[in-house]
């Protein structure tokens, strides 16, 4: 018996260890290697909509289907947003794209759309610029389209104070939502060099976002420039920062960062042009590169929720990306939807 009780004992104090090893090796990486497949998703005309560009993904996985929810551009260069769904990104192409100005959203200029789950009040939350505020509109049908409710903002008295302080001659876009167990938090950029957040508490949301701050800034506004997204890594106890810069080459890339809260601190991951955590640079394509730009878009995670949980292990991305020859003016500029896989993950 005491030989069993020694050997269990053993066995226990083993799995232990393997799993502190296990744990300690799936740490992200210091530095990032990827694979792009070619442009998946591009426009789709219809007899009202003449799609120049489809970019700034917004991706999750339900019930067996990616949901994918985009902002798109016409020849005309004015902004709306697309939905489409599909079980396999082989697919991608072929689905069908629902335009959500046809919906309560309305017409008018909706961009940048962030989609996920608010389980308190079991709500599908689609948070989106509207070039004055933040917005965003409900659903209990992610699937269903039509079912999306007329636009609300989150501020209400409209661009905080700190921002106008701040934001030059910028522009205020790319709203994120990201939660923990006691506060919802609000990120966003001014193309000038601040990324901020604003915050409420879980019983609150989405009134009374407010408290904003700048969460981090750069002197050099092309090197913290838009498109933030923060999310938690499952299982440690860590948040991942990642933001959009403009290289020294114009390309778009990806810099990031960990920190142990949503609020930080933030201590340097990948977040150089020589070690980014994603671009060009660091990305294997097949044949000739379609694009030389990695730019907005989003993790695809482990979850739905509100606390926009992912996995360290196999990291995917869904990005905006365009002819390396495309000189138009930048709301003309032929942007397609392509998916990054990590080919270097420690687990």
């Amino acid at each position: 018996m005491r030989t069993r009780s020694l050997l269990a004992c053993l066995s226990l104090v083993a799995a232990s260890f393997a799993a502190v090893a296990a744990d300690a090796a799936a740490a992200l990486p210091t530095s990032f290697q990827w694979r792009s497949s070619n442009a998946l998703i591009g426009p789709k005309s219809d007899a009202t909509h003449n799609i120049r560009a489809v970019k700034d993904p917004s991706v999750v996985h339900h019930n067996g289907r990616y949901h994918v929810f985009a902002s798109s551009t016409d020849n005309n260069g004015a902004y709306s947003m697309v939905y489409l769904n599909f079980t396999d990104f082989s697919q991608a192409g072929s689905a069908r794209h629902h335009y959500l100005d046809q919906t309560a959203i309305g017409p008018g200029y909706k961009t940048a759309p962030h989609v996920f789950y608010f389980a308190p009040q079991r709500l599908w939350y689609l948070v989106f610029q509207t070039g004055q505020n933040a917005a965003y509109a409900t659903t209990r049908d992610i699937s269903d389209p039509k079912s999306w409710s007329a636009p609300k903002n989150f501020y209400a008295n409209g661009m905080p104070q700190i921002v106008k302080d701040n934001i030059g001659n910028g522009h205020w876009v790319d709203f994120w939502v990201v939660c923990d167990n006691a506060r919802c938090h609000l990120f966003s950029s001014d193309d000038n060099g601040q990324l901020y957040r604003s915050e409420t508490s879980m019983a609150s949301f989405p009134n009374g976002m407010g408290n904003t701050v700048i969460a981090m800034r750069d002197p050099d506004k092309f090197k913290l420039f838009e498109a933030a997204n923060v999310y938690k890594i499952s299982g440690r106890g860590e948040y991942l920062l990642i933001v959009e810069a403009i290289g020294s080459d114009g390309r778009r890339y990806f810099r990031s960062w960990t920190g142990p809260a949503i609020t930080g601190p933030w201590k340097a991951l990948a977040d150089t042009e020589a070690n980014p955590f994603a671009r060009a640079g660091n990305t294997t394509f097949s044949g000739t590169p379609w694009t030389k730009d990695i730019s907005h878009g989003e993790l695809i995670r482990n979850g739905v929720d509100q606390t926009m949980t992912i996995s360290e292990c196999g990291l995917r991305y869904l990005y905006q990306g365009k002819d390396p020859a495309a000189n138009d003016p930048y709301n003309l500029l032929p942007w397609r939807l392509g998916l990054l896989t990590q080919t270097n993950s420690t687990c």
